[in-house]
């Protein structure tokens, strides 16, 4: 029996996922500190050491798992993947809830970030059922889901916290398990099996799943590209809190305020530049303007800022740059067939998790040491500064991996 062509109800459940994805990650964090000095009696500065355990352990959980999902999705299809990941997603938040000891959450973290690599089904998912023309609109809809989550997550954490720190694991899980009924009803199998590849755990992790991408030289190029870009984007989560703190003397609440209009600034930007710009420059200049906008001259501009107006007068680059994962996204999908989108997508899914274990050390590591009293170079910015070489990596590599194209010649 063939399956009915998915419609728009699949894509919103697709992009509810990511957003329930990043609102039940967003939605734990006000409370961690308190949750974590109930279980372990430690004071809020030396349980963050614990809390930075917890994020290595659903980072790592990713990079290892993003890859196996995808090539999973590959091999039975999208749907089953998905609602295996939602459903235990579900479950997951409500161990985390109910977890009696520190041991516990470590154990809840390390499920979430296997049931939160879905992102990965999920991509390849949109792969499938956009044509050509409409990859990269419905990659930035589904991808604006992050920002839009970035900005509800931490503030539904907070007003639910009053109500005890459990009580937001519970609300995920509900949230979660919501999800999963929604699209079990509303699901239709995007990956016809005529489409589908034998699944092989030599490819099906981290480094197999790059290697195959080394077939497509252009990708393998543009994904380089990538994760420089990734790279440099985790100073934004890992410094920004200290560094406006130290350098401009920010409140939580200025603070709070300030990463709230990121998020309101990246999900617009998500959702409604690609459809602007992509018809007009295409895929490739969209992304390359996007990484010299909101990289390059974003992230020296906050290296730079020597008042605090000037970090919200400079946010508004974001517009360009939350525009670069989802044109990168559409432009190499473009160059893989239909049986590798999982791949693909599992390849991009690992860089991620990659970028997110190694960046937060290294941009912290460069704020602490260049912000110090005592530092023989005193510059508060450097983190940024460092996030505004990398973006100029990234360009270079991404404009050598992907030549502009060809124009036909006049007849």
């Amino acid at each position: 029996m063939t399956s009915r062509p998915p419609g728009k109800r699949a894509l919103v459940f697709i992009a509810t996922t990511l957003l329930l994805d990043t609102i039940g990650f967003g939605l734990i964090v006000p409370v961690m500190p308190t949750l974590l000095g109930s279980l372990t009696g430690k004071p809020p500065s030396v349980a963050v050491l614990d809390a930075g355990w917890l994020t290595f352990v659903y980072a790592s959980m990713q990079f290892l798992c993003a890859p196996i999902l995808g090539g999973l999705s590959d091999r039975f299809g999208r749907r089953p993947v998905l609602l295996a990941a939602v459903g235990a997603l579900g479950v997951d938040y409500m161990i985390m809830g109910w977890a009696p000891t520190l041991s516990w959450l470590f154990v809840g973290r390390a499920i979430a970030g296997i049931a939160g690599a879905s992102f990965t089904p999920a991509y390849a998912y949109v792969a499938d059922i956009s044509p050509p023309e409409k990859r990269a609109q419905n990659f930035g809809i589904v991808s604006a889901m992050f920002g839009v989550g970035f900005i509800a997550g931490p503030a539904l954490g907070g007003l639910l916290g009053g109500l005890g720190p459990r009580a937001p694991f519970f609300a995920a899980a509900a949230l979660s398990s919501i999800n999963f009924v929604y699209g079990t009803f509303v699901l239709p199998e995007s990956l016809p099996a005529e489409r589908r590849r034998r699944f092989d755990w030599k490819r099906a992790n981290p480094l197999g799943t790059v290697r195959q991408m080394r077939k497509h030289k252009a990708v393998f190029g543009l994904l380089a590209a990538l994760f420089l870009w990734m790279l440099a984007h985790q100073v934004m989560p890992s410094t920004w809190s200290f560094y406006t703190k130290a350098r401009f003397g920010w409140s939580e609440a200025m603070i709070g305020a300030s990463l709230a209009t990121v998020g309101v600034v990246m999900a617009s930007a998500q959702a409604l530049v690609p459809r602007i710009l992509v018809p007009r420059v295409g895929e490739r200049n969209a992304a390359l303007t996007g990484i010299v906008i909101g990289g390059i001259i974003g992230f020296a501009g906050y290296g730079f800022a020597t008042q605090g107006w000037m970090m919200f007068a400079i946010l508004p680059t974001w517009f360009f740059g939350a525009t670069v994962m989802p044109t990168t996204n559409a432009l190499m999908s473009h160059k893989i067939p239909p049986d590798a989108q999982g791949e693909l997508q599992g390849a991009v899914a690992g860089l991620f998790s990659l970028s997110s274990i190694v960046g937060p050390p290294l941009m912290t590591q460069l704020f602490g040491r260049f912000a110090a009293p005592d530092a023989s170079l005193h510059l508060p910015g450097a983190a940024f500064l460092a996030a505004a070489l990398l973006a100029a990596a990234a360009f270079v590599i991404y404009r050598r991996s992907e030549p502009p194209a060809r124009r036909a010649p006049a007849t």
